[in-house]
């Protein structure tokens, strides 16, 4: 999956991650572009020598993990000018959450710093809800589930964007330079 994530920054491919997804966006970032060697989540390697994910905060020393997860929905305030508040409409917004794991802020520095913009966090800035790379055309993650608000006539807007972003990418990508692949129909006998 990291391999992914970093193929589709590097060529400008648009992206979008979920839960999981913006924790290994975030590792594939400290890696690649802020040069943290061995970067990772305490989840998968707890010796790492850059925690990037970890534990939420009040699950330090808890070892019994049942019932401990992040549930719910949980008010996220959004950086105006990002693609998440663009996609929004708005810099206030409620998500619903199902997690344990959560960016490490001691590592923002570094990450913001190589160019990493953290649009999203809870409103006493406890938690990285979303990230992003300003310089990609569409490069978004979020710790939360947009899929329990979207439906099929509605969907969720980032999902909508994220759309609209792919499409036009394909669209550029199937320039008159390029031959648009075109599907047989066979002719009828």
């Amino acid at each position: 999956m990291l391999n992914a994530i970093r193929y589709a920054r590097e060529s400008a491919t648009p992206f979008f991650g979920i839960c999981l997804g913006m924790q290994l966006a975030c590792i594939e970032y400290a890696r690649n572009v802020a040069g943290l060697a061995g970067a990772n989540s305490g989840e998968f390697d707890p010796a790492t020598p850059h925690r990037i994910i970890y534990k939420l905060r009040e699950l330090t020393g808890v070892e019994e993990m049942g019932g401990t997860m992040r549930l719910g929905a949980w008010a996220c305030h959004l950086e105006p000018g990002s693609l998440a508040a663009s996609a929004y409409g708005t810099t206030e917004i409620s998500e619903r959450h199902r997690h344990r794991y959560e960016f490490n802020r001691e590592y923002e520095p570094v990450l913001t710093g190589a160019g990493l913009r953290l649009t999203g966090t809870t409103p006493d800035a406890t938690y990285v809800e979303i990230v992003e790379v300003p310089t990609h055309p569409f490069f978004l993650a979020c710790q939360f589930h947009p899929e329990f608000k979207s439906k099929p006539l509605e969907p969720h807007p980032i999902f909508r964007d994220f759309i609209a972003a792919s499409y036009k990418n394909r669209a550029r990508s199937n320039s008159p330079a390029e031959p648009s692949a075109k599907i047989a129909v066979p002719s009828q006998v």
